[in-house]
């Protein structure tokens, strides 16, 4: 099992990138969800919530030491 893993139903690949993400209609700006992608996902995820005019940002998720 990955150590962390990917926020994509049914995927268990690790995780390499954050995404930061609101909705607008309930959040307030300072209100961020985060999700986490493996390399395979991370763009449908984005593309996701970009669709419904969802602010997003997709980061290098750091590694712990």
């Amino acid at each position: 099992m990955a150590e962390t893993p990917c926020s994509r139903a049914g995927c268990r690949d690790d995780a390499r990138w954050r995404i930061d993400w609101r909705n607008p209609r309930i959040h307030t700006p300072e209100r961020r969800k985060t999700w986490v992608a493996c390399d395979t996902h991370r763009d449908y995820l984005r593309d996701f919530l970009a669709a419904r005019d969802f602010p997003v940002e997709v980061t290098m998720l750091a590694v712990a030491s």
